[in-house]
């Protein structure tokens, strides 16, 4: 394992390694990156279970091709994977110098790439929004103007929504163009790509589809909803799996992912798709070529009984993945995350152990007292969340709405 998020999937990857019976090397630029991640519960974090734990320049991706040579050929590695964006790049291109299965490293070089998701999705005719590419601020004040407001100004090159802001008019815009361009290396220390993408303003739900890509064939597991929130910002508040939707427009969405992998090229990964439902009819908001995050598929494991992290696992390996859904007895299942409404240093968060006692709830994940929190700009900026099942299908989002609204954070020196 080269690297890790160090949120859910840094501990949803080592237990499906686990759990399979295998053993990892953790390759890492900074062990205390992870270290100061606390998991729930307390304890080592699941990372620490690997049978080896590495330092390389993991930012070097030339020199980490001959540090992971010279390692293969000691340790004998039978796969090669990553959950951080940042680096599905370089582990496509480790597997292919080590001869180990794994995608095509121009393909996953795109899809974690706006842009160039882009270009690929335009040229096989694969709908999106109306965009540009600009690099500086009088490209970017032309290309709004042809576009027109209200538009979204992306970064092409980070994660969790990051700098990711709605713009009404030219004064917003040069607002969200400014403060992307004062963040020019992103948490791993990576040199950013200066440029910015505007997209037409897409309205209708957002979906993600989660899908299994091997030997050629593509798997759509299942379809999820999002709720978003903390305008002009876009942070993920919510999601239910499976997403309440008409038959009609499940369909579509999982057409539209499979047609948006194919265009990309991608293939031997477990794939998370976002996809904004219009009146127009789909469009892809983004392609992320690992399991979805914000612990996604724990929803998707508790009302299907399959794991999508082991599944990436299986992908890695070059072995056909379990994908035939059992019964469970939840027909649906929903996370919801407690955001900060400012800054300070929080003291607290009242309603926990009500929470914890909720019918249905299978998670209670909240930040402890003492953290300094900011007002939420991205995903990066939850207070915790709050898992539930329902045996009903689409109803677990409105039981885990009613839990998460008696969580009450306290802050140092004022009121909740």
């Amino acid at each position: 394992m080269i690297e890790s998020w160090v949120g859910s999937m840094s501990r949803l990857l080592p237990r499906a390694i686990g759990e399979a019976g295998h053993r990892f090397t953790f390759l890492t630029r900074d062990l205390h990156h992870y270290l100061r991640a606390h998991p729930p519960g307390g304890g080592p974090h699941p990372l620490l279970a690997a049978q080896n734990v590495l330092t390389a320049e993991t930012n070097d991706t030339a020199g980490l091709l001959d540090r992971a040579e010279s390692l293969h050929g000691v340790l004998g590695f039978d796969g090669v994977l990553s959950s951080c964006d940042y680096y599905l790049p370089a582990v496509a291109r480790v597997a292919d110098r080590l001869g180990l299965p794994g995608p095509d490293p121009e393909a996953v070089a795109a899809a974690c790439r706006k842009d160039a998701t882009r270009r690929a999705l335009d040229a096989a005719g694969v709908p999106g929004p109306r965009h540009a590419l600009c690099r500086d601020w009088p490209e970017t004040a032309a290309a709004a103007a042809e576009i027109g407001y209200p538009l979204v100004i992306k970064p092409v090159d980070l994660c969790a929504g990051m700098y990711v802001r709605q713009a009404g008019d030219e004064r917003e815009l040069a607002d969200a163009w400014k403060a992307l361009s004062d963040f020019p290396v992103n948490a791993r220390g990576q040199r950013r790509d200066p440029v910015v993408l505007l997209e037409e303003l897409l309205t209708g739900p957002e979906v993600s589809v989660e899908t299994v890509s091997y030997d050629g064939t593509c798997r759509v597991v299942g379809v999820t909803d999002k709720s978003l929130g903390g305008a002009p910002a876009f942070i993920e508040t919510g999601h239910m799996f499976p997403a309440a939707l008409e038959p009609a427009d499940r369909r579509a969405a999982a057409e539209t992912a499979v047609a948006a992998l194919r265009a990309l090229g991608l293939d031997q990964v477990v794939a998370h798709t976002e996809i904004r439902l219009t009146p127009g009819g789909p469009r892809v908001i983004e392609v992320n070529p690992r399991p979805a995050g914000n612990r996604i598929t724990e929803l998707v494991r508790h009302v299907t009984g399959i794991d999508l992290p082991g599944a990436a696992v299986d992908v890695a390996l070059g072995r056909v993945p379990d994908l035939e859904p059992r019964p469970t007895g939840v027909g649906s299942a929903a996370i919801g995350f407690l955001l900060p409404d400012r800054a300070g240093e929080l003291a607290g968060i009242d309603g926990a152990e009500r929470a914890a006692a909720a019918e249905g709830v299978r998670e209670v994940d909240l930040a402890a007292p003492g953290r300094t929190v900011r007002a939420a700009g991205s995903n990066n900026d939850y207070l915790g969340h709050v898992m539930v099942t329902d045996p009903r299908a689409g109803q677990a989002r409105e039981r885990m709405a009613g839990v998460l609204a008696g969580l009450r954070p306290r802050y140092a020196g004022g009121p909740a």
